[in-house]
């Protein structure tokens, strides 16, 4: 791809690093900031340096914050007693995108994978132990293990069991099963096969 400008072009490449955007995109989304009013060009450029260096992550949960605790944390207004057990923020913001769940969260930060070099010791596990451990003990009952239904995310669910069950809480999964308007035929042995053992009344 020939450009006009040097300018122009190190402004392509840099784009062209983000996640799923081509050089096509790029450029497209470069000459569109090119045509637009300086002043909006420089609040992009602003907003993402301030996220860069003002964002933190929760000293409890883990999850992205822009404080020491996050808005999650500190509401009143979530059940305490139930903590869901995530991969990563990603997780949160889509289970939160549900309106379902009402409960707290704790980010691990991946999930174990010997392959990539990633141990137990590399998750925020221990953490999470300590809080079972400390002024959240009396609170929480439940703890829900919502890792990808891989076989990284069932070896992280079955460390984490293990490390949960002196305190005598009851640990579940998110159910795994067909998706609405898939077909049976589609779906592998696997999730057919826990979709009937996980099968519920019909009401």
């Amino acid at each position: 791809m020939n450009f006009p400008s040097k300018l122009i072009e190190e402004a392509v490449e840099e784009v062209a690093k983000l996640p799923g955007i081509g050089k096509k995109t790029a450029l497209r989304l470069v000459l569109h900031l090119l045509k637009k009013d300086e002043t909006q060009t420089q609040m992009l450029a602003d907003a993402l340096v301030s996220m860069r260096n003002k964002v933190q992550y929760c000293q409890r949960c883990h999850t992205i914050s822009d404080a020491a605790l996050c808005t999650i944390c500190t509401s009143a207004r979530r059940d305490a007693s139930i903590i869901c057990v995530v991969e990563d923020t990603r997780d949160v913001l889509a289970i939160e995108n549900t309106a379902q769940f009402n409960g707290l969260y704790h980010v691990l930060g991946g999930i174990i994978s010997p392959l990539e070099g990633i141990g137990p010791q590399d998750l925020k596990i221990s953490s999470l132990v300590e809080r079972l451990a400390g002024s959240e003990a009396q609170s929480v009952k439940e703890i829900i293990l919502a890792l990808s239904p891989t076989m990284e995310g069932d070896t992280t669910a079955f460390y984490l069991q293990k490390k949960l069950k002196p305190f005598g809480l009851k640990v579940s999964t998110i159910a795994r099963g067909i998706p609405i308007g898939g077909d049976l035929e589609y779906a592998d042995e696997i999730t057919l096969g826990r979709s009937i053992q996980a099968r519920i009344a019909y009401d």
